[in-house]
């Protein structure tokens, strides 16, 4: 009997060194589909038929993960992007494919495309060149997100809500439809996505919501008439023949939220300048040649183009 139990004993025992010396083995390295993992590398995944499959989850459910760690790293349905938590917020891998481009006059350092677009624009209307239509004040969770087509068409990815934020952060990628009522002298419509106004939104590189990659920022409302001003000419073909090739991606309309542009709209871009409970835009047209710095109401959907900070 004594020798029964101290041969169980053993047995238990040797048990308890291999699995101590497994786990010790896989915190060292890992290796799958590769049997020498690269010695740089807690985990090697090798393979050349299969890919990696990160968790995939919607805005919603990334941003109802409690304390996310920086570096946490999801695939976002809704963007059809890969996002990781940088400590402060999220960074957008569909929207950081971009070198940068410097206007020798303003000496200014700025993204060489449109947020979103997938190529620096080639004309004016190059829809290639377009990019995304931002609500003034929201991060990039998919209400951005515009399917042009060769046409210069184009309409929203995630639908559209009739449903305000009371928060910074609206619990939907939807692009959020202000409504509109009779009043004495019309129509009356909010111009805001947000239930009450936020004007600390999109200021710097660190403001809340910046969609811009890190070190980059939404530009001031001063910057873009600088930048205006170095134009050959006050229009459309002086925006597009700058360092910066903006192009005339027109804009979202807020009440009925369809995509306009083919080339006839013009180009609005934002700043984070506020006015009142608007905010200012950069704005040009093909109709004539009187580029300005104007305002416009946040519910709109326009385009970012982004300084370096």
């Amino acid at each position: 009997m004594l020798f029964k139990i101290i041969a169980s004993n053993i047995k238990t025992m040797k048990k308890k060194i291999i699995i101590l010396l497994l786990c010790a083995h896989s915190y060292a390295q890992v290796g799958i589909g590769i049997s020498t993992p690269s010695s740089s590398a807690v985990l090697d995944l090798t393979s050349t038929s299969k890919g990696f499959l990160p968790p995939r989850m919607t805005t919603e459910e990334r941003n109802a993960i409690s304390s996310p760690v920086a570096g946490l790293t999801i695939y976002n349905t809704n963007l059809k992007s890969l996002e990781t938590y940088d400590g402060v917020r999220w960074i957008n891998y569909r929207s950081i494919t971009s070198t940068d481009v410097l206007n020798p006059i303003t000496n200014q350092i700025w993204m060489d495309r449109n947020l979103g677009a997938s190529q620096v624009a080639t004309s004016s209307t190059d829809f290639n060149g377009y990019g995304s239509l931002f609500q003034w004040g929201r991060a990039a969770d998919g209400h951005q997100l515009i399917n042009w087509t060769s046409s210069g068409s184009g309409g929203g990815v995630n639908g559209t809500t009739t449903t305000l934020s009371d928060t910074n952060t609206p619990t939907t990628s939807q692009y959020i439809v202000t409504q509109g009522t009779s009043g004495p002298g019309g129509i009356v419509n909010s111009n805001d996505w947000r239930s009450g106004h936020n004007n600390n939104l999109w200021q710097g590189a660190n403001g809340i919501n910046n969609p811009c990659p890190w070190g980059y920022r939404l530009p001031t409302e001063t910057e873009w008439e600088a930048e205006r001003q170095s134009w050959t000419s006050n229009d459309a073909n002086g925006a597009f023949a700058s360092p910066l090739k903006l192009p005339l991606a027109g804009f979202r309309h807020p009440f009925q939220a369809f995509g306009i542009s083919d080339g006839m709209f013009g180009g609005y871009y934002w700043s984070s300048t506020i006015n009142g409970n608007e905010s200012k835009v950069l704005a040009f047209s093909v109709y004539d040649s009187n580029a300005n710095i104007s305002q416009q109401g946040r519910a709109y959907g326009s385009s970012v183009r982004c300084i370096k900070n």
